[in-house]
């Protein structure tokens, strides 16, 4: 079969033409360029959405962007078969360290208590600047689609853990989760991947997305952890690659 590369990323959907941002510094790869192109749109439905997740789009507010950098393809989009997932043993291990807490879904919204949780993150796990409740809300908290709120919480209702996700029919898109920097031990980042992909085999939700995979990040190594996983090759095919 012949294979073929969309260059300099995958095709938008609809045939829509969308404009290039300008340049800026990798956040992932020293010494390279990072630049995407994005629309803003007001809302999307979600059998829409989905069609440009699967062209390598990512969601931020009420902006859809694709990388479209010069000479690079390395961020790959990863998804997980909800059905098939197997955790491995580390994951087993925060699944059996957080028994004791208690999740709640619901649609999400700001809060005091939040935005102090993502402070401490943001800030110390980061080395980012301090959010205030409105620009916490315009980052993260306004959508285009259907998204859900996790809130992570222990036996004296402290708040452990924070994880937004976009939801349609076929996907359980995650968009970003915080914690307490302080609760580190108890490697609540992998405790909530897991726990959002039971969430999506319950509701029989086929696919969990992790959004980008970059090879060479050492960041973004514990992605390719959960599988069996799927990339999107440079075809526009999704294709399973068991973890390693």
């Amino acid at each position: 079969m012949t294979s073929y590369c969309h260059y300099p990323a995958w095709p938008i959907p609809f045939g829509l033409e969308l404009p290039i941002e300008p340049e800026f510094a990798c956040p992932y790869l020293p010494e390279r360029q990072s630049r995407y192109r994005a629309v803003s749109v007001e809302r999307v439905p979600p059998a829409v959405y989905q069609q440009f997740m699967d062209a390598g789009f990512r969601r931020s507010g009420h902006v859809l962007y694709q990388p479209v950098c010069r000479g690079c393809r390395r961020c790959v989009p990863l998804r997980v078969s909800t059905a098939n997932f197997q955790a491995n043993s580390s994951q087993r291990r925060a699944w059996r360290r957080n028994a004791d807490l208690r999740v709640e879904v619901s649609e999400p919204s700001v809060s005091e208590e939040k935005l102090a949780l993502f402070n401490r993150y943001h800030t110390l796990w980061h080395q980012g600047s301090a959010h205030t409740l409105e620009s916490l809300r315009e980052a993260f908290y306004e959508s285009c689609v259907d998204t859900l709120e996790f809130t992570y919480r222990d036996t004296q209702s402290n708040l452990l853990a924070v994880g937004l996700c976009d939801i349609s029919a076929t996907s359980l898109s995650s968009v970003y989760f915080y914690f307490a920097p302080e609760a580190s031990a108890r490697a609540l980042g992998t405790y909530g991947a897991v726990w959002e992909i039971e969430f999506a085999r319950r509701q029989n939700i086929p696919y969990y997305y992790l959004g980008y995979w970059i090879d060479a990040c050492g960041a973004m190594q514990y992605k390719a952890n959960f599988g069996p996983h799927e990339l999107l090759g440079l075809d526009g095919l999704w294709r399973a690659k068991p973890t390693s």
